[in-house]
């Protein structure tokens, strides 16, 4: 199940619409110094001139530009990024195939996977693009910037700017200034041309650092974050077939450098300082209260694949499972209990399975010491790694332990019976 969701999951889609997305750029970039005097060629029985493949490759490069930001959408898990990926990919295979050559044939298969993945999950792509004010006005300004620089060259263009003739000259022009590009085709030999100039230098520039801080400021608040354990919703948005933890003490340690190996793991804890300690450790940690809903809705608890809680304190241990259960009846929950009466009610609370490790370990030393056979063998089918060796163990161990105190509660009933006899 986990390798199905691995494959076919939205971590995929993402990683796919990137690949195409990089493969489209290279094939274009790749294509593009064809030349356009080349002949005519005929595709699934439909003439088209040589010219064509020069524009494929150049549009090509373009899509795969657009893909690269519609995969930071999926990222998200963004509806309207889903639109666009589906819209894009059958766009790319067309122009894979227009440029006709050996190299675009990886472009074809992969954006048809990409297509076939991405659209089995529609599910998972449900918000909605909501832009903060900051994104709003710095859109809004580079635009109202453009716009004065392309209609503004435009009109001056008789008297002001004689090489300007087109709208498409005007916003060339309004956008190599405002890049600060500035490659000198096309000057105004006026006074009024160089103020209007200067002008749109002013107003173009500062839309562009504005762009450029909206954009960057929330990479660096993502870093800052991780740090401190305040993960962001993208990265959470990510999470997908995971094992949340639920707190930490001395018995989740063990547990995690047994987990880590072999899965995603998010842990949950309130305390910042091992917070800090367990990321410069490279663990990934969320600083949030472990038994709160709102938390493991953070922590997506509703696409885990298990929860591991394992902490010293039974009791919060408890609330941790009836949050978890009660968020998503599904999942695989196991809990270490520190005191062997509370076994059952955490199993009560919702565990699946519940494992009291001092009971246990005490249980293999006093078998040992006793002279008992074949302890170390049962601790060594327990390390194999084996999940069905592991599991016949384990439930071997709680055999034994059953048995050995049925027979202690019989040995103290006939130790009572014959103290009656002899009184």
């Amino acid at each position: 199940m986990r390798i199905e969701r691995d494959w076919v999951g939205a971590r995929a889609s993402m990683v796919l619409t990137l690949l195409v997305g990089v493969l489209s750029v290279a094939t274009g970039i790749a294509n593009i110094g064809v030349s356009p005097d080349v002949a005519d060629f005929v595709l699934f029985g439909v003439t088209f001139p040589g010219y064509v493949q020069q524009v494929a490759a150049f549009t090509g490069t373009l899509t795969g530009f657009v893909l690269l930001v519609a995969a930071f959408g999926l990222r998200r898990r963004l509806r309207a990024a889903w639109y666009a990926t589906m819209l894009l990919f059958p766009i790319t295979a067309a122009q894979g195939a227009l440029q006709s050559t050996q190299l675009s044939l990886p472009l074809i298969g992969l954006s048809a996977v990409a297509f076939a993945v991405v659209g089995l999950n529609f599910d998972a792509y449900d918000r909605e693009v909501e832009l903060t004010t900051t994104q709003m006005a710095a859109l809004a300004a580079i635009a109202g910037a453009q716009a004065y620089g392309t209609v503004g060259t435009f009109a001056l263009r008789d008297q002001h700017f004689p090489t300007v003739e087109t709208l498409l000259d005007a916003f060339y022009f309004s956008l190599v200034t405002g890049s600060t590009v500035g490659y000198g085709d096309v000057t105004s030999p006026t006074a009024v041309g160089k103020l209007f100039t200067l002008s749109l230098i002013l107003v173009t520039v500062s839309s562009f650092a504005a762009v450029l801080g909206v954009v960057f400021t929330p990479l660096i608040e993502a870093r800052l974050s991780k740090a401190l354990g305040r993960m962001t919703e993208e990265q959470l948005d990510l999470l997908e077939n995971h094992v949340l933890v639920l707190g930490y003490g001395d018995l989740t340690e063990p547990i995690l450098e047994e987990l880590t190996a072999k899965a995603d793991v998010l842990i949950l804890t309130e305390d910042e300082e091992r917070t800090r300690r367990l990321t410069e450790r490279g663990y990934t940690v969320l600083t949030a209260d472990p038994s709160d809903e709102d938390s493991q809705h953070r922590g997506r608890v509703e696409s885990a694949r298990a929860v591991v809680v394992a902490t010293n304190n039974d009791a919060e241990d408890a609330l941790g499972i009836l949050t978890a259960r009660q968020l998503n009846p599904d999942v695989t929950i196991v809990a270490a209990a520190s005191q062997r009466e509370n076994v059952n009610k955490l199993k009560r609370a919702g565990a699946d399975t519940v494992i009291s490790p001092a009971t246990l370990g005490a249980h293999f030393l006093a078998e040992s010491a006793l002279g008992g056979e074949g302890v170390e063998e049962l601790e060594q089918r327990l390390m194999s790694g084996d999940p069905s060796q592991a599991g016949e163990a384990v439930q071997e161990a709680l055999d034994e332990e059953a048995a050995g105190e049925s027979e202690r509660a019989g040995e103290g009933g006939d130790g009572r019976g014959e103290r009656s006899e002899g009184n």
